[in-house]
């Protein structure tokens, strides 16, 4: 439906039930009749935690701002993407049976026989040894003669008879044994809190008191794992060779900040359309970006108990050294953050700035959740489970599954275990996409 006026209340109800919008036209995709089903992905960013993978790129543009590193082993795919490639240019190289010479499957002769005895002899092995070396190898020359006997057919597989172990002469008692990290880690603290305690006990006890808070305040934050806000709220050195700095511009109504910079993020979307998603040059026009990602039906709000910026539509802006490298075009509603579109400089597609704008969207949503205490949730719109370019939207523990109809969202576990069409298909590719981003569907 076309939507000219809309308040961001209604938006919000509608987005909880499977509505999203483009420009002014808001859409809900019919399940059970489409052939590539879109799920809504919602994420709980109070309870979101960074995995390995959004540290690195949230490590990499903090390297890349600080010390000017340009990681070159970057390709421009999600995280989320399989590299068949990787398996193909290793340096391992499988051949199948039939590849394989015949002189490759020759037994062991009789000069190999007397080589293995002339070495078992100079170490001073028993004599029982060498025989049991020697009806083994009789046996393999044995087998090799019979596979080699029809001449005409091919030759069955032959499997690789291993002599048995020899004896080991055992751990050297001359040296400590070996101990594991965690525990000479844990034994290191204990000395700390013993050495702690003696000094404790020869000072007074308000001292006592004041290292006790020390050490318990210590463990508690070596014990707390980095959020997003450390990586990003990091003060940088004074002679940092880069800065980066996130603008939040209302666009509809346009704001004077967003008419200033609509001729450059226009031209930023324009590269990225023709580069990333090969449009030609006459596609991607000004009233085709303006009707796509500056028009849009919310009313702007600012109630007193709401953020600073108020609710409505904006365009987050990444400004490096003083030019726009990437816009996220997003909806500040009453209960969360959705994001609507991204578009970047392609020459900064290293800096993995689709999955960076998505952390940095959640930090915001909880920035905002300080001020408005019922916005704590992150909307990163449709997953579409046959698209390989929404691979890297994938799935965490702070998700859920749910049902659009009956208006509830359940355990993401349980879809799993029970799932019906058609989240059937969605099911099956969900244990791929575990270590992904942060979502959750609703069907």
């Amino acid at each position: 439906m076309w939507a000219h006026s809309m308040t961001v209340q209604d938006y919000q109800d509608l987005i909880d039930r499977g509505w999203r919008r483009s420009g002014k036209y808001v859409y809900k995709p019919i399940m059970n009749q489409t052939c590539c089903p879109q799920y809504t992905i919602r994420c709980q960013a109070l309870r979101f935690q960074t995995s390995k993978s959004h540290k690195k790129v949230l490590k990499k543009m903090l390297k890349f701002i600080s010390k000017g590193d340009v990681s070159k082993a970057v390709s421009e795919e999600e995280p989320m993407d399989s590299h068949i490639e990787d398996a193909v240019s290793c340096g391992f190289v499988h051949r199948s049976e039939s590849h394989v010479s015949e002189a490759e499957l020759t037994p062991l002769n009789e000069d190999h026989t007397d080589r293995v005895e002339n070495k078992d002899e100079e170490k001073g092995e028993t004599e029982e040894e060498v025989n049991v070396k020697k009806a083994e190898l009789a046996s393999l020359q044995i087998r090799g003669d019979k596979d080699a006997a029809v001449p005409g057919e091919p030759s069955p597989s032959t499997k690789t008879v291993h002599a048995p172990p020899k004896p080991g002469k055992g751990a050297d008692l001359s040296k400590p044994p070996c101990r594991k990290a965690k525990d000479i880690r844990k034994e290191r603290k204990l000395q700390k809190l013993l050495q702690n305690q003696r000094c404790t006990l020869e000072g007074s006890p308000l001292q006592a008191e004041h290292q006790a808070l020390l050490l318990q305040n210590s463990k508690s934050t070596a014990n707390q794992p980095k959020s997003i806000e450390d990586f990003i709220f990091v003060p940088l050195p004074d002679d940092a060779p880069h800065k980066l700095e996130v603008r939040v511009v209302r666009s509809s109504p346009p704001s004077s900040q967003f008419k200033a910079t609509f001729q450059e993020s226009y031209q930023v979307y324009k590269r990225y359309q023709m580069v990333i998603h090969k449009d030609p040059p006459d596609k991607p026009t000004i009233n085709q970006f303006t009707r796509f990602l500056c028009d849009s039906p919310l009313e702007a709000e600012n109630p007193p108990n709401g953020p600073e910026c108020g609710y409505g539509s904006f365009h987050q802006q990444y400004w490096l050294d003083g030019k726009i490298i990437a816009v996220g075009v997003i909806d500040i509603l009453p209960y969360c953050v959705s994001s609507v579109y991204l578009y970047y400089d392609p020459d900064y597609s290293f800096l993995s700035l689709g999955v960076y704008s998505a952390l940095r969207e959640i930090a915001f949503t909880r920035q905002l959740h300080e001020k408005a205490p019922d916005l704590r949730f992150y909307y990163m719109g449709f997953y579409i489970h046959s698209c390989p370019k929404m691979r890297y939207k994938g799935v965490r523990k702070e998700q859920r599954l749910g049902d659009v109809d009956l208006r509830s969202l359940t355990g993401f576990h349980f879809a799993l275990s029970q799932s019906q069409s058609p989240a059937q298909d969605l099911a099956e590719i969900i244990g791929d996409l575990c270590n992904g981003l942060f979502c959750s569907f609703m069907l």
